[in-house]
């Protein structure tokens, strides 16, 4: 029976100490993501007519990527002309070749998160038949996974979206994931949207140097 016991204390230290060190990796986790999250706020608060657009921009996604642990990643933003998605900041790999890249209207994963406005888990995309395979084929590239989501402000205009791909050590996108996505999403939104409100004069402004265009 004392060996019984002595067996019993033995796993039961075991299985607490496991228990613990989860725990330390959880709460570090949670730590890195909310610091990651408060320099994202920061960054959109302090956005003026000075700001660097493609720094900041490349800040939203870098945080994307610290948040979710992964290190492929792109924000492609809509031309509104043309209706294309833009990749317009791209972290990973082959990041200086994918920049410029156009997706059509609607085309792939990202263009059905734009169109649908719906953020979207996907954990093997070669089985999703919206993946636009071509740009992995033209660039060389293993898309895995990804979470996709929409950056807007409101329903009246989606601005682009973000995609992060193939989460690192090979772990699955989880729930957790999206939801912070969200977050980096709506702060990235509301970034953007003051970066063009900063860069674009008040429409008396304009009115006004028209006015003194036509005296000229």
């Amino acid at each position: 029976m004392p060996d019984e016991n002595l067996k019993f204390v033995q796993e039961e230290a075991k299985r607490l100490t496991d228990e613990n060190r989860d725990l330390r990796v959880a709460l570090s986790a949670l730590q890195e993501s909310v610091r990651a999250l408060s320099e994202l706020y920061l960054l959109a608060q302090e956005v003026d007519s000075d700001t660097n657009i493609m720094r900041l921009l490349t800040g939203i996604l870098d945080s994307a990527l610290e948040v979710l642990k992964a290190s492929d990643g792109s924000l492609l933003l809509i031309d509104e002309e043309t209706g294309e998605l833009v990749f317009t900041v791209v972290r990973g790999e082959k990041s200086e070749e994918l920049v410029g890249y156009r997706l059509a209207k609607g085309q792939g994963i990202a263009g059905w998160v734009t169109d649908n406005r719906q953020p979207q888990i996907v954990l093997d995309v070669r089985r999703d038949s919206r993946f636009f395979a071509n740009v992995d084929e033209a660039f060389h590239f293993k898309t895995r996974s990804m979470v996709c989501v929409p950056v807007y402000l409101d329903e009246s205009r989606v601005m682009g979206v973000i995609e992060v791909l193939n989460k690192v050590s090979d772990r699955e996108f989880t729930q957790d994931d999206l939801n912070l996505m969200l977050v980096v999403a709506q702060l990235a939104a509301v970034a953007i949207h003051r970066a063009e409100r900063a860069l674009t004069p008040p429409k008396d402004h304009r009115a006004k140097t028209a006015r003194s265009r036509k005296k000229r």
